[in-house]
């Protein structure tokens, strides 16, 4: 594959949602055919697709797809909207595809993350300054959005006009999306990176080698609490006390106005098995980072600082 285009990430085909494999990366570029909702959903579950607005470019496709196939519409809505329950982006696209259950519909949604994704990176560049070190977790760039980026897409562009120096990125672990997926992405945009291990980023934050954090979010609620994947709230700890910029980077899909705060976003708990090899094991995919620990929230109509969102 050449480049990452929108369309090699996930796409409507006559008679499947065809995205990229995200379970196989960095080893091989694995394209997975999904023939019907449930199928997406699986994928979505699997995390052979992830990312918040990715998925729920995914499930908009998928919701396409089950309506040009004549399936029962209100079942495909079921099955996708309950493949994963923190992103707040699945319900948020499954609701405009109800509206109107088309391949045009759908593609809207996908050019829109896209566009959104851009803007945000626009607006976020004012948080840099030549020579940045940047921070961030897990994965938020094309392969987590659909096409462009979210945090990483800031980094992007960023670096793109002069004002990055080098990436941190921690591995992200159970999954590794950082080590796995992110360095994939930086190391075809020609950044400069390292990996680090997660219990790393405490130890760079101290020493001074971190100017800023960027992450995503899977949820934001009406007062800026913010869900993201696990790791994320203690990443906030150590950049406050060591006065670091953290950000949040996330589109207003991401944004559940019906959630107050933290308290009332659902946390994904995965299987044991992806944290031990049979013993007991608790593996929450995500943790909550209080507003206070924000100091902006970047969306495509600019940055909030104080994390005032709703």
């Amino acid at each position: 594959m050449t480049s990452l285009t929108p369309d090699s990430i996930v796409r409507l085909e006559a008679d499947a949602v065809v995205l990229l494999d995200q379970r196989r990366l960095p080893d091989e570029e694995v394209e997975l055919e999904c023939r019907d909702a449930a199928e997406v959903a699986e994928a979505i579950r699997t995390l052979a697709i992830r990312g918040a607005p990715a998925i729920g470019v995914a499930a908009a496709y998928g919701y396409a797809l089950a309506a040009q196939r004549g399936d029962d519409l209100e079942e495909a809505d079921h099955v996708l909207r309950s493949a994963r329950p923190t992103a707040v982006n699945l319900g948020w696209a499954l609701d405009r595809m109800r509206e109107e259950p088309t391949p045009e519909r759908a593609r809207e949604i996908h050019d829109d993350e896209v566009a959104r994704c851009r803007h945000m990176a626009e607006h976020a560049l004012e948080l840099f300054r030549p020579g940045t070190r940047a921070l961030t977790h897990c994965n938020t760039g094309g392969l987590a959005t659909g096409g462009y980026g979210t945090a990483l897409g800031a980094i992007r562009l960023a670096w793109e006009r002069g004002l990055v120096e080098h990436v941190w990125v921690t591995e992200t672990r159970p999954l590794l999306q950082g080590s796995r997926l992110t360095a994939w992405e930086l190391e075809r945009l020609g950044i400069p990176f390292s990996v680090i291990v997660d219990s790393a980023a405490g130890s760079l934050i101290a020493r001074g080698l971190v100017d800023v954090v960027l992450t995503g979010a899977d949820r934001i609620a009406a007062n800026g609490d913010t869900a993201n994947k696990i790791g994320t709230y203690g990443l906030a700890v150590l950049a406050r006390r060591h006065e670091v910029t953290f950000v949040v980077v996330a589109p207003t899909s991401t944004i559940d106005h019906a959630a107050a705060d933290g308290d009332a976003i659902p946390i994904e708990e995965r299987a044991s098995a992806e944290v031990s090899g049979g013993y007991p094991a608790v593996n929450p995919a995500f943790d909550v980072t209080p507003a206070e620990l924000i100091d902006a929230i970047v969306t495509e109509d600019g940055v909030r600082r104080g994390a005032l969102i709703g």
